[in-house]
């Protein structure tokens, strides 16, 4: 559905750092920089519009109360990752990992808030097996 997302961030070096390092854990690199925006994707990505990027937007400082970012995770050890990046690397925690049962017996996920306050989840969805009796 979509192709590509950015988002306004106050300080562009400091929320560089950030997602190089939530980002990285989650095999991610930056892929093309310049003094108004950082762009990410996969290692190798040759397409078009970098598929996420931070671009410098001083006058938003104000988070909309809803916005929610989920990016995919391929292991738990990806999510455990991303979440230590990101309390490490000036972020917030907004729940650790874990199993997110009232959304699904397979929903592992962690959520943290960046440092303008954008609330992102990390999450993998495991396929569960119900045992028949």
């Amino acid at each position: 559905m979509f192709d590509h997302l950015s988002i306004g961030v106050s300080d562009l070096p400091r929320s560089a750092a950030f997602y190089d390092a939530v980002l990285g854990a989650l095999g991610h690199v930056r892929l093309f920089e310049n003094p108004r925006a950082v762009c990410y994707g996969p290692e190798g990505f040759s397409g078009g519009e970098p598929p996420f990027a931070i671009l410098t937007a001083p006058d938003s400082t104000v988070v909309p109360a809803r916005f929610h970012l989920a990016f995919a995770a391929t292991s738990r050890e990806q999510v455990d990752r991303f979440h230590a990046a990101a309390v490490a690397s000036g972020g917030t925690d907004d729940g650790p990992p874990g199993i997110r049962e009232t959304y699904n017996p397979g929903y592992y996920a962690a959520f943290v808030k960046d440092p303008d306050g954008h609330r992102l989840e990390v999450v993998l969805h495991e396929q569960v097996v119900s045992g028949l009796s």
